[in-house]
């Protein structure tokens, strides 16, 4: 997935591309390629600078962050970042960063990593916490039934273990006072 920079001659050129599900399978955990990945750029040269602004569109597979269970989400994601040569990279001293660093990364051997990009497209479109639906109910904290799914028998007033010392003195406080 590497794209050379050096059949790149125009000052803009159109990229389109597609790639397989398998060619990110294992990269992470936090999500899974469900579909194609569609990728539409357009290339912007000058001289050793480079700027990418194009869309990536896939269906990835989350993990619902309350029931655990697969879903499916929809990512068509815009982006604009620009390329320096790495050599551009020689931060000589601490300075802070400005608003265009953010979209700012560095390529070399004139080869930019497409997979790359699209994985932090990808990234940047999860959610802070994937449901599979608004009203999902989630797993029992006690037995790990889907409540999604049915009930279980489960106490719901559920203490923490932990307090359990610090409860007991106030119960025995409370007897003291009264």
């Amino acid at each position: 997935m590497l794209l050379d920079l050096t059949h790149i001659r125009q000052a803009e050129t159109d990229l389109v591309r597609a790639f397989e599900p398998a060619v990110f399978a294992g990269r992470d955990d936090a999500f899974r390629t469900a579909s194609t990945v569609d990728l539409s750029v357009r290339i912007h040269k000058d001289q050793d600078r480079f700027r990418l602004v194009g869309t990536v569109a896939a269906t990835l597979e989350l993990r619902c962050g309350r029931c655990l269970e697969p879903f499916a989400w929809p990512v068509e994601a815009a982006f604009d970042v620009r390329y320096l040569p790495q050599s551009a990279n020689a931060g000589d001293e601490e300075r802070e960063i400005d608003e265009d660093d953010l979209s700012t990364s560095f390529y070399r051997d004139e080869q930019i990593d497409l997979g790359q990009l699209i994985e932090e497209q990808f990234y940047l479109a999860l959610p802070m916490k994937p449901l599979c639906r608004a009203d999902c109910r989630g797993l029992c904290p006690q037995c790990g039934t889907d409540w999604n799914v049915e009930t279980c028998a489960c106490d719901e007033k559920w203490e923490d273990p932990r307090l359990a010392g610090l409860k007991a003195l106030i119960i025995e406080r409370k007897k003291d006072d009264a």
